[in-house]
Order: structure tokens, then C-alpha cells, then sequence
């Protein structure tokens, strides 16, 4: 039980460090346009999957929190929300992140209850990436309307094409990245963890 724990102790910090690099480093954002996509989730996924639902949560709410701490001067988007509501950009910034982390792993417990299967990571893996997108794209357009209709003006587009851009551009983008690496990873990390002789503890 000891060495299971520390186990899963050493997975998290490893996750931890690689979001920290994803979250302050250009490694983790690809910018198209108007429109800004993540592959942060992946460390999140991978610690929902590998570890579980709790450590999925906690390295989405550092996620979260790494995003709020951009809100001051660090990105102009965020600094943009943080100007117009401090209250909803906590809410955008901490909820799809949080949930992200908590779902997948939630999900991927149910699918692998009675046997381990590999649609179980990537179904999961899916999971993960379609909340925080979706989350992050609606609460956006929901709690930040006029900002949204400013910026679609901005560009010269109308609000639907605007939504429409960044919605269908992030899911499909992070969907394909989040779910393949994600997914990929988890299996890879569980097969060699199932290699491994049990042991023994008292």
C-alpha cells in the first residue's frame, strides 16, 4: 500500500512538472488567429486516467490557476476578461479546468470496472478534452457576451462565424492532440505497470 502511494506520489509530480512547462513555456499553446488552443489538457488526462479522478481534478484546478495568474499583464486575453469581470474569469478559468481533470477519470473508473479495455482511454481521453473546450468556449460566449460581439467585430465577422471558428477549431484540434497522446500514454504507462511482479506488503 506504502509503495503504491509513493508510486502514485512520483506520477503526480512528474505531471506536475510537465503542466508547469506545458502552462509557462509556448509548448502548451498554439495560437491560430483569433483563436488560442491548449494541449495542456494532456498532463491533466494522463493523471485523471493513471492516477485517478482526485489527481485529475487537482492538476486541472493548477491548470486553472496558472491561467488566472496570465489574467495579470502575463496574456491579453486574460488580462482583457480580468478587466471586464474578475468574478466570471475565476469561473472560466478554474470550472472547465476542474472538471476536465474530475471527468475523465470518473469515466474511465466506470468503463474499466469489470475489465481493462483500450476505448476506455480514449473515450475518456475525449472526455476530458471536449469538457474544457466546451466549458471554456461557453462560458466565454455565455458570461462575456459583449466582449465576445466586440472581438467577432474586430475581425470583421459576425458572432456566429466567431463562434463558430473558435469552437469548431479548438474541439476539433485539442480532440485529435488530447485524445491520441493522452490516450496513448495512459495505455503505455498501464502496460508497463501490469508488467511489473506484485508485490508484497505488509
Amino acid at each position: 500500500m506504502k509503495n503504491s502511494r509513493l508510486r502514485a506520489m512520483v506520477k503526480l509530480a512528474m505531471l506536475v512538472a510537465l503542466l508547469a512547462i506545458f502552462c509557462f513555456t509556448p509548448l502548451g499553446f498554439l495560437k491560430i488567429g483569433i483563436v488560442e488552443i491548449t494541449f495542456n489538457m494532456i498532463p491533466i488526462i494522463i493523471g485523471a486516467i493513471i492516477i485517478g479522478p482526485a489527481a485529475g481534478a487537482f492538476l486541472g484546478a493548477l491548470f486553472g490557476a496558472a491561467s488566472f495568474w496570465q489574467c495579470f499583464g502575463q496574456s491579453t486575453f486574460g488580462t482583457l476578461l480580468f478587466g471586464v469581470n474578475p468574478f466570471y474569469t475565476v469561473i472560466i478559468c478554474f470550472v472547465p479546468r476542474i472538471l476536465a481533470g474530475l471527468l475523465p477519470g470518473l469515466v474511465f473508473r466506470a468503463m474499466t470496472r469489470k475489465k481493462d479495455n483500450i476505448a476506455a482511454y480514449f473515450v475518456s481521453a475525449a472526455v476530458g478534452s471536449l469538457t474544457n473546450t466546451v466549458l471554456f468556449v461557453g462560458g466565454f460566449c455565455l458570461l462575456f457576451r459583449d466582449t465576445m460581439l466586440g472581438m467577432a467585430g474586430d475581425q470583421g465577422i459576425s458572432p456566429l462565424a466567431f463562434i463558430a471558428t473558435a469552437f469548431l477549431l479548438n474541439a476539433t484540434v485539442e480532440l485529435v492532440a488530447n485524445t491520441t497522446i493522452a490516450a496513448g500514454v495512459s495505455k503505455a504507462v498501464a502496460k508497463v505497470e501490469a508488467s511489473k511482479p506484485k508485490e508484497y506488503t505488509e
